[in-house]
């Protein structure tokens, strides 16, 4: 485990620093909200669909695979969901805690240092993942919300739902990457090399970004946010591993990436759906401290178990 923790170390010190910088005031929120917007829409989606336009549809989407990730990660949402309905919540914010206790931060954390870490061959598992992440509990979440919100469900909620993908730029960009690798279209050297430039920054860009996002961030309702950062951090891996290694026997290499993305820690695009929706930002501020915090720990763990 000492091996990869020194191997996760510089990822994590990245995001140390970003936090140190947003906590002195040398990058305040405004610059923060900026360099997120970049690497958001410039500089992760040109890796998404540098990483997408190389790899077939067989490579990402393996029905063993994705039906654990779902069972466990359905599974863990649930209990969540249920958790927070029997202590007398409201259901969307028992569908907040929900997202929280199972979705991790893929795009900003898990596609730059899980890739790093674990080899070129854990690019596919990874976009399976956050695609998952993305099109099924995202959706999910803004269906219970507004449909609690609204009193009912009917077919208007699913408009926002439709929007928010189409909007959403790592969808776009692995859409078009799917595109290109169908088509068996070659990307000439120059966009290439523009894409592997701009791709390059996505790394420090994100973890700098997730670590100056943190300084603002309280650590209120402690318990609550304890809870949710055990969901996330042991409870959504363990409940993961047996779905793909147990009930569905997938591919034991692309098993473990799997498990490595569901153990880290609580992804920062569920602060913002938190924000939007005026649904208990305050707990989910404090899970992604905890859960941030604790996983340079407990990420490296796991690693290094699924590595063996």
């Amino acid at each position: 485990m000492l091996d990869v923790l020194l191997q996760t170390l510089p990822f994590f010190a990245l995001i140390a620093l970003g936090y140190g910088a947003g906590r002195m005031g040398f990058f305040p929120p405004d610059a923060t909200a900026y360099l997120t917007k970049f690497v958001f829409y410039f500089a992760l989606s040109a890796m998404l669909f540098r990483f997408s336009a190389t790899l077939s549809l067989d490579a990402i989407f393996e029905p063993r695979l994705a039906a654990g990730y779902l069972f466990g990660t359905a599974l863990v949402y649930c209990l969540a969901v249920v958790a927070a309905r029997l202590r007398g919540m409201s259901l969307p914010v028992a569908a907040i805690e929900g997202q929280v206790a199972a979705i991790g931060n893929t795009g900003f954390l898990g596609v730059p240092m899980l890739a790093l870490l674990m080899g070129p061959e854990a690019v596919g598992p990874i976009i399976l993942v956050l695609t998952i992440d993305l099109v099924v509990f995202s959706s999910l979440l803004v269906i219970l919300v507004v449909g609690a919100q609204e009193g009912r469900l009917s077919l208007s909620v699913l408009r926002p739902v439709g929007a928010g993908l189409l909007r959403n730029p790592m969808i776009v960009s692995i859409l078009l990457g799917f595109a290109v690798s169908t088509s068996g279209a070659v990307l000439p050297v120059p966009a290439d090399t523009f894409l592997a430039i701009l791709a390059a920054a996505a790394t420090p860009g994100a973890l700098f970004a997730i670590g100056a996002s943190l300084s603002d961030k309280s650590a209120e309702r402690l318990s609550t946010a304890a809870w949710l950062s055990f969901c996330k951090l042991a409870l959504h891996p363990l409940a993961v591993s047996i779905g793909v290694y147990t009930l569905f026997s997938a591919d034991p290499y692309k098993a473990g990436v799997v498990v490595a993305a569901a153990a880290l820690p609580v992804a920062g695009n569920v602060f913002m759906l938190a924000q939007h929706y005026r649904v208990a930002p305050q707990r989910v501020s404090a899970a992604i401290l905890i859960s941030t915090t604790l996983s340079i720990v407990t990420v490296s763990f796991v690693i290094s178990l699924v590595s063996q």
